[in-house]
């Protein structure tokens, strides 16, 4: 394609040829971007900023594109700091007649893929926007394209244009172009297998309004978007947005594929309106059973900077409390808190054959309410919260939330300060002080995930009783996710230094490496290539400080 696109007079950038034997080429200049020949994005790909790191880089997306594409054959070219994924929606006939539908700016990425795409591109240069149009359509015409496919350039800062591929397909993005263009690519794809051709002309193409689509991922971005798996148990996304998906209730998440759960188009008069109606469904969604990026979709969507307009492919990067998504606040976490707590008692009642008949909440000593503490990880950190409830009567609690008074030395118990929650129930809504709300709950395991107007929360229980098996706790570093181990790098016996790659985990097709948190000595490596790994199972253990740790 960039032996085309150099012929067709169209802006590329060099290539370095590797050879089928992986060796390292001479004299690449940094950075660099090692690039699957058959991947379209996101697998087979690395980036590389120091020479040392060339050879490995090379290693891991070859084999990474032999899982993904069934091709190993990778090539070095520059990489491009800070530039705008854009990329224009093409259909050819086959004999030099081609169109264009305007372009899409897929920017906002995570390892080489897209997260957002919008149509059209906002703060284009009109010769920039028509430079992309021309460059496109030239290339298609060179090669007598037939069919629907993508033009994909790099714009950088100065305006310059870099062709970077072409996907001979119609991509996941391609409705927004369908819902600003009002022209339907695939029937019209359909037209051009068939033989009918093009029967509309350029000028006969126009956009209004303005499109996005955001794709929601099985993936955690606040842990360096490490897919997640399980069974769905919740999937819904109200509002007046498009949700293309085969996710549903009991579906199963599993490593062997893509993380996509569904694309959820939005279409509205300008950019802001459907900015805002993106967010509002993100906000409601209803997802349970895995972990998302929801959040940071909403965080995202409502951010000044990418509000803006323009943001380039780093800014996932420079932009990393997106990552964390919107916080709710403190009252909706009190909200939530309180609605698992009734949730946990509920269950605790059906699940209790022997005592189920007493009334929720039954104690002896009716003045004292029960305690347990809850563990909230949705935020940066995780954040302990002490609760005391108790039943008033009817559907009516009292909530008291904070630290437990305590006894001083001289056995005085200290003030009990803590706020107090009048709770009533009402089906599925709760009212607290007055205040009604309605989250939604759905139970992964252990934890309990809440949804609500202003965001997520993720909560478990703290044990009274510390748990440890001594034989495994803590001995190293365990799998983060199930998969097919790859590559094993240390041996029994082996010195390790801090962040040294000791093994490489696929799943989802794409690679994830297992690293040590320090200077080390490896005791035992308990799996080998091929072996399959489940969620935290113990993967090499370390001796640190001459202790197994």
């Amino acid at each position: 394609a960039k032996r085309a696109a150099e012929e067709a007079g169209v802006p590329t950038t060099p290539i370095i040829e590797v050879a089928v034997d992986g060796s390292t080429p001479a004299d690449v200049s940094m950075p660099a971007l090692v690039k699957a020949a058959a991947g379209g994005g996101g697998p087979g790909m690395r980036i590389v900023r120091e020479g040392d790191d060339l050879a490995a880089a090379i290693e891991s997306a070859s084999r990474e594109a032999a899982a993904a594409f069934g091709d190993a054959t990778v090539f070095i070219e520059p990489y491009i700091e800070q530039g705008r994924h854009i990329e224009v929606q093409i259909v050819g006939d086959g004999e030099g007649e081609v169109l264009h539908f305007g372009e899409r700016d897929c920017s906002v990425q995570r390892r080489n893929q897209k997260v957002i795409e919008e149509a059209p591109a906002v703060g284009l240069p009109d010769d920039v926007r028509a430079a992309l149009h021309d460059g496109a359509t030239r290339l298609a015409r060179h090669v007598n394209y037939r069919g629907a496919g993508t033009v994909e350039f790099l714009v950088g800062n100065d305006g310059t244009i870099t062709f970077l591929e072409v996907n001979t397909r119609l991509q996941v993005e391609h409705p927004v172009t369908e819902a600003v263009t009002d022209v339907d690519l695939v029937g019209l794809q359909f037209d051009v297998a068939s033989g009918v051709g093009l029967e509309m002309t350029q000028e006969a193409i126009s956009l209004s309004g303005h499109a996005v689509e955001l794709r929601l991922v099985a993936e955690d971005p606040s842990s360096g978007w490490m897919p997640s798996t399980g069974v769905i148990t919740a999937f819904d996304v109200p509002g007046n947005v498009r949700v293309d998906s085969g996710i549903r209730p009991g579906s199963v998440v599993t490593t062997n594929y893509d993380s996509l759960l569904a694309k959820i188009i939005v279409t509205g008069a300008d950019r802001r309106t459907a900015l805002a109606v993106a967010a509002d469904a993100m906000r409601r969604a209803d997802i349970g059973g895995v972990r998302t990026n929801a959040d940071s979709l909403v965080a995202i969507l409502t951010d000044d900077v990418f509000a803006e307009g323009g943001v380039d492919t780093g800014y996932l990067d420079r932009q990393p409390h997106v990552l964390q998504g919107v916080r709710p606040e403190t009252a909706d976490i009190n909200a939530h808190l309180v609605a698992v707590v009734l949730d946990r008692v509920a269950a605790n009642r059906r699940a209790d054959r022997r005592w189920g008949f007493a009334p929720s909440g039954w104690r002896n000593l009716s003045t004292r309410g029960q305690r347990i503490t809850m563990v909230e990880s949705g935020g940066d950190a995780p954040v302990e919260y002490e609760v005391e409830y108790r039943l008033l009567g009817g559907d009516t609690w009292e909530f008291l939330l904070g630290p437990w008074p305590k006894a001083d030395d001289d056995g005085a118990l200290t003030p009990d300060d803590r706020p107090r929650l009048v709770v009533r129930r009402y089906g599925d809504a709760i009212e607290i002080d007055g205040r009604r709300t309605s989250p939604t709950i759905s139970r992964l395991g252990e934890a309990w995930r809440v949804s609500g107007w202003s965001g997520r929360t993720e909560w478990h229980e703290l044990p009274r009783f510390d748990e440890h098996d001594a034989d495994l706790a803590g001995l190293g570093p365990v799998a983060p996710l199930p998969g097919t181990v790859i590559d094993v790098r240390v041996s029994d016996g082996d010195s390790v230094e801090a962040d040294q790659v000791l093994m490489v985990i696929e799943a989802m097709k794409m690679e994830h490496q297992i690293t040590t948190p320090s200077e080390a000595k490896v005791t035992a490596v308990r799996f080998s290539v091929g072996d399959r790994v489940d969620m935290g199972d113990l993967l090499v253990e370390l001796e640190i400080g001459g202790q197994d740790s």
